[in-house]
């Protein structure tokens, strides 16, 4: 099922700018009613003929849950870009959230 997972467990206000071209930087907040231990992913495609990639310099709230990505050598295309982030918890299911966005914007 395309929601599976508790509701209110999936991150909330994610954001992502843009900085000197090449660097990018994304945060969220954590779902409302997530776990205490629910850990967050995220992945993104720049176009639909790019590979999915994962973050791969992950910024971390004081309980060391992931918050934000730091991308670095991005290249923006024109097409929307698309952003994932999934979650795992010992606990329960974690719903993803995913968005297009207009980066070149």
């Amino acid at each position: 099922p395309v929601l599976a997972g508790m509701n209110g467990s999936a991150i909330e206000n994610f954001s992502c700018v843009v900085y000197n071209i090449f660097l990018m930087n994304c945060t969220w907040q954590a779902g409302r009613d997530a776990p205490a231990d629910t850990q967050y992913f995220l992945y993104w495609q720049n176009s639909r003929d790019d590979e999915e990639m994962e973050c791969d310099l992950y910024v971390k709230d004081e309980n060391r849950r992931n918050m934000g990505c730091i991308f670095h050598n991005v290249t923006i295309g024109t097409e929307k870009a698309y952003f994932l982030v999934n979650g795992s918890s010992n606990d329960s299911l974690i719903q993803f959230y995913d968005e297009y966005i207009d980066l070149y914007k």
